[in-house]
């Protein structure tokens, strides 16, 4: 069970439901059914991606990471293909389940993931591959709550957001075994100071009529502190990386920034009036954070 855990990163998957939640908050509607079809279909589609990357990766992980599951002989490659295909299949049942919009998003999505593991992932292409998987997820969760497709041209703007977040994370992931890049975690930093300030603007409030109205002042309080935090749990790592690259700083600095993706989904509901949701999704970060000293959330 622990190999497993270690193999789909478990802790990580409390960075997952955010993305749908946002993408609903964005779109102007209120999460119902569909809402919960679509963080099924995330979560099946994001471990998957894992089950696949170690798959991928298992010649790279037999030098540098010999004690992850697969080298160390704990789960069997196979089973972990079998793994990803069949959570593949499951995330895509369960988005038609959605309906057909959240369906055509799932598909580029699920798309991304496996074009990542098996190809991108070492070019230059790679991280905004994963950020563009980042962002459709997002635009998933629009996509199933507002079902006649508006919703995901509201969404657009929060999953750019988010887009550019997870751009920064994985240009640093790509050091996270041999360190010895100052320049990426500066960039990181400067990419998460840019994102604090755009979340703490006013762009008003989206009501289920698509239209916006003004931002009330405890809606402003709560984006702003839940903004503060995003930038409190992704700036010191990535400041800390950028002075002293060695592999272990840089590895901390990947886990700050997916830790950070949850209040960054935060600060988007909130942005988008729904505080709410907002909320319910900052709780997921105290239970990451505890589980991730159980299982390594990288």
């Amino acid at each position: 069970m622990r190999a497993w855990a270690e193999l789909l990163r478990l802790p990580a998957l409390f960075t997952v439901p955010g993305d749908v939640l946002a993408g609903a908050s964005a779109a102007g509607g209120r999460p119902g059914p569909r809402t919960l079809l679509a963080i099924g279909a995330s979560l099946c589609l994001y471990e998957a991606g894992m089950a696949l990357n170690d798959w991928a990766d298992l010649d790279e992980d037999a030098v540098e990471r010999p004690h992850r599951p697969l080298p160390s002989g704990r789960v069997r490659p196979e089973a972990a293909l079998v793994a990803a295909s069949v959570c593949t299949t499951a995330g895509l049942a369960l988005a038609a389940r959605a309906g057909r919009p959240a369906l055509a998003v799932a598909i580029p999505l699920a798309a991304a993931v496996w074009a990542y593991d098996l190809g991108l992932k070492r070019t230059p292409a790679g991280p905004p591959a994963m950020a563009a998987a980042r962002g459709l997820d997002l635009l998933l969760g629009a996509a199933a709550t507002r079902p006649a497709g508006s919703g995901v041209r509201h969404a657009a703007p929060s999953a750019a957001l988010l887009a550019g977040h997870t751009l920064a994370v994985t240009a640093v992931s790509r050091r996270e075994t041999t360190g010895g890049a100052p320049l990426v975690p500066l960039a990181a930093l400067a990419t998460a100071g840019t994102l604090t300030l755009m979340l703490g603007s006013r762009p008003g409030t989206r009501g289920s009529s698509g239209t916006l109205s003004p931002s009330s002042a405890a809606g402003d309080l709560l984006r702003t502190g839940i903004a503060t935090g995003y930038a409190m749990t992704a700036a010191r790592p990535y400041l800390h990386a950028a002075l002293n690259p060695s592999p272990a700083l840089t590895q901390r600095a990947v886990g700050g920034g997916i830790r950070a993706t949850i209040p960054l989904q935060a600060a988007l509901c909130a942005r988008s009036g729904a505080p709410a949701t907002a909320l319910l999704t900052a709780v997921l970060a105290p239970l990451a954070a505890r589980f991730a000293r159980k299982v390594s959330i990288t």
